[in-house]
């Protein structure tokens, strides 16, 4: 006797789970998580004084193909996320940040062929810009390194096109 193979939802993709979960996640869970991260990755150039130009500022990275913005900004040499808006944002969608934080691609590129935006107060968003692109080093070698080096392989995959 053979079973009838039932007919199993799929799960969902990766960005549509990421839009229908970031909105209902708190903000103090979002702290815990995001902002270990941010400070360990950063804690070279927020111990020299690097961020010290986002002091009282604002500045959101605004990730619009996943639904998502995190609004920055720093508080006591470290970097925080916050409720209220960014004086400046950061757009883009999730392959142009990685490609900015893997340095795949020259962010200047990146913000040229206007696959990244920056609206609001420019010189805050520049300023921000320009912190990541005078880094030595990409953030795929800090501890962010392994999450950033996965989700550009399966970016590399998921931008194939289908086997035929």
């Amino acid at each position: 006797m053979s079973l009838p193979l039932l007919s199993l939802p799929r799960p969902p993709a990766p960005a549509r789970l990421i839009r229908a979960i970031d909105p209902r996640v708190p903000l103090g869970v979002k702290r815990r998580l995001v902002e270990p991260l941010l400070n360990r990755t950063f804690a070279e150039p927020l111990e020299e004084g690097e961020f010290d130009a986002l002091e009282g500022r604002r500045i959101s990275l605004a990730i619009e193909d996943l639904g998502m913005m995190l609004t920055l900004s720093l508080e006591a040499q470290r970097l925080v996320l916050c409720h209220e808006p960014g004086e400046a944002i950061i757009r883009g969608g999730w392959r142009e940040f990685l490609c900015l934080a893997t340095r795949r691609e020259d962010p200047d590129s990146l913000f040229f062929q206007r696959r990244l935006l920056i609206e609001g107060d420019t010189e805050l968003g520049l300023t921000v810009k320009n912190l990541l692109d005078g880094r030595e080093e990409s953030l795929a070698q800090g501890p962010l390194g392994e999450l950033l080096i996965r989700l550009e392989g399966r970016a590399r995959r998921t931008s194939r096109p289908p086997f035929r």
